[in-house]
């Protein structure tokens, strides 16, 4: 089967998904959800022949990586999503026009959703349960990387439609080669939207490309400022979780702004992170401090480079500024308007920074690594946008919806 059959085959199910209700559609994720859990091991021989295929030292090995306690997440928040209320045939606007027409703003399923992702598996299982639930058909391409792991989901995820008499052609999986990927991208008339799930090369290289609609997400360099006015113990333990909880993920901390003020507490903040071996790369005033009180092997001086860096590892940078402006300066010459915090008890403070920064998710004294789609109560997340239109921020059920208008009348003509 060629990748033109499977867009066809795609846009042909479509027309399967918008007869399907909720509660059938709820009953399906949910049977899905056991099943997964159930195949556990299967899903793990799959994974592990893609993992015998990478470096542990690759940062995308963890991201690759499936275990148990990892599918059951998956599935608690596939039951999640599948609890949800509908995001489909909400009234958004109605009203009546003097012509006779009455008129209703309905939401809508987009149609067919392409995703192009590397190796994350996980996704496989969040962008189906988000796109069947929502109505929409998924076609996706994940990477090489990942080829045992995909194939292995997807043909879970058939068999469970297959026994619900639902067609298997609302998930296609393409190969994992990039004429798959080229030929998605141009896809246009089949596919509907496109999101790109990734390293910035892949983001921008799909940007450009494409012919469909995309919405960017995934490239994270994230900040957190230590403000003059910020807690310690606060900031020590928001620092800590932020860059270790999952360094590979996109919500990870990359860079630690600091007020020159509290330089002096900078061994403090980032004591800890020695224990998980966090290489720190410091500019000039950082260094000076840490030269005596951080490991001598997971010390480096900064360069160009440090900064506007997404590390996805054990990595993270320092810079030391004069003052708030400064911050806000810097923060804003290197984000991807991901996700950006600040650690501050001054309350006017927080408010600028609310307001200047230009970033899907700020925090106020809170650790980056809730930017996440379940986290924010959507269930899961297909991507976390960081562009202005149509979606920003983790995307769940609201965002893979359009919307069409209604109009109705009594035999009314237009003169």
């Amino acid at each position: 089967m060629t990748n033109l059959d499977q867009f066809k085959k795609a846009k042909e199910a479509a027309n399967v998904m918008v007869r399907l209700s909720d509660d059938f559609i709820r009953t399906v994720l949910l049977d899905l959800a056991d099943t997964m859990v159930a195949k556990t091991a299967l899903l793990l021989s799959a994974n592990k022949k893609d993992l015998e295929r990478m470096k542990e030292s690759d940062p995308r090995y963890d991201r690759l990586q499936l275990t148990a306690e990892r599918i059951e997440g998956i599935a608690s928040d596939m039951r999640d999503v599948a609890g949800m209320n509908s995001p489909l045939g909400d009234v958004l606007d109605g009203r009546s026009v003097p012509s006779g027409l009455k008129l209703k703003k309905v939401t809508v399923p987009i149609g067919v959703v392409g995703v192009i992702y590397e190796a994350r598996p996980n996704v496989t299982f969040d962008v189906f349960s988000l796109c069947f639930k929502s109505g929409n058909v998924s076609v996706l391409k994940g990477g090489q990387d990942a080829w045992h792991s995909n194939l292995a989901a997807v043909g879970i995820i058939r068999e469970c439609l297959v026994s619900h008499s639902v067609s298997s052609d609302v998930i296609q999986l393409l190969p994992p080669d990039r004429e798959a990927a080229q030929d998605l991208m141009h896809a246009d008339g089949y596919v509907d939207m496109l999101i790109p799930r990734g390293s910035q090369g892949l983001i921008n290289s799909v940007r450009n490309e494409s012919r469909i609609p995309v919405i960017e997400t995934g490239a994270g360099i994230v900040h957190t400022y230590v403000d003059a006015s910020a807690d310690l113990e606060k900031s020590k333990k928001v620092v800590f979780n932020a860059k270790t909880r999952r360094p590979s993920v996109c919500n990870a901390l990359d860079c630690l702004v600091l007020h020159a003020d509290r330089v002096a507490d900078l061994p403090d903040v980032v004591a800890a992170l020695a224990m998980k071996n966090v290489v720190i790369e410091a500019d000039e005033r950082a260094y000076e401090v840490l030269q005596s009180h951080y490991p001598e092997n997971l010390l480096r001086k900064a360069d160009e480079a440090s900064f506007g860096t997404e590390f996805l590892g054990l990595r993270m940078s320092v810079k030391v500024v004069d003052d708030f402006d400064q911050a806000l300066k810097h923060i804003s010459h290197y984000s991807s308007r991901h996700s950006e915090a600040i650690m501050a008890e001054d309350k006017n403070v927080i408010a600028r920074f609310f307001n200047e920064v230009d970033a899907a998710a700020v925090y106020a004294n809170t650790s980056t690594a809730f930017t996440d789609g379940a986290q924010f109560g959507l269930g899961a997340e297909i991507g976390i946008s960081t562009q202005k239109l149509h979606a920003r921020g983790p995307m769940g059920l609201r965002e893979l919806t359009s919307y069409k208008w209604l109009i109705e009348s009594d035999g009314v003509v237009r003169p």
